[in-house]
């Protein structure tokens, strides 16, 4: 069994949850407060690939960053940068398609969380970013950690968006769940049922060490 794909896929797991901890918290953060109608707009549109098939959105991010188009264009003759057919664009349907399961969870979180602890924290001189940093962030560990996990492993699983945007490059563009196809296409169904072993294997492990986490955080201290 070729292990690139493998690397690629958790290189392009651990490269997307990254960049979705950093942007997603800011902002399941402000979409926690009060509701708005510009709000209600963005959360639709960060939903929609739950229920988007991920070859419609990867067709879109193909036409929208082709290089022989607007966005595309102006994008590779400005700064040379190429989203098609590249890890860059892999990065980019990832972390399209994989954002709603990020900030779901850390939205209800923030939303669970009493209103009396911002009010503190505020009372105190902390600014509306060393709250979110230092006060709300601590108390929404376990949610963050799941998360994270999902992000991690849904990220593991994609096909239809990256197969799009991204192709099949060998050793850019060809994670395991590509390989998975190609090998089944070929009727290596040996190659098919190692490159399958190793995904369930990750992704079991990592989902299973989440839930028995977060049992023994929310198990009391007298029990």
């Amino acid at each position: 069994m070729d292990l690139q794909p493998i690397w690629l896929t958790l290189k392009l797991a651990a490269v997307t949850t990254l960049i979705l901890l950093l942007v997603a918290l800011p902002l399941a953060w402000w979409l926690s407060k009060k509701r708005s109608l510009a709000k209600i707009i963005i959360e639709a549109i960060i939903t929609m690939p739950l229920v988007l098939p991920p070859s419609v959105l990867g067709f879109y991010l193909l036409l929208a960053f082709s290089p022989q188009r607007g966005l595309g264009h102006w994008l590779q003759q400005t700064f040379n940068v190429q989203f098609v057919f590249s890890f860059p664009g892999l990065v980019l349907a990832s972390v399209i398609y994989s954002m709603p399961f990020m900030i779901s969870p850390v939205k209800s979180a923030f939303q669970q969380l009493p209103a009396s602890l911002s009010q503190a924290s505020y009372t105190l001189g902390k600014t509306r970013w060393q709250t979110l940093w230092h006060v709300l962030l601590p108390n929404i560990k376990p949610s963050l950690l799941t998360a994270a996990v999902l992000t991690f492993a849904h990220t593991l699983g994609e096909f239809g968006v990256v197969l799009m945007i991204g192709g099949n490059i060998p050793g850019v563009t060809r994670v395991a769940s590509i390989a998975v196809y190609d090998a089944v296409e070929q009727m290596n169904y040996t190659a098919a049922n190692n490159y399958s072993l190793v995904l369930f294997a990750i992704t079991f492990v990592m989902v299973l060490s989440v839930f028995i986490y977060n049992k023994y955080q929310a198990k009391s201290p007298l029990e």
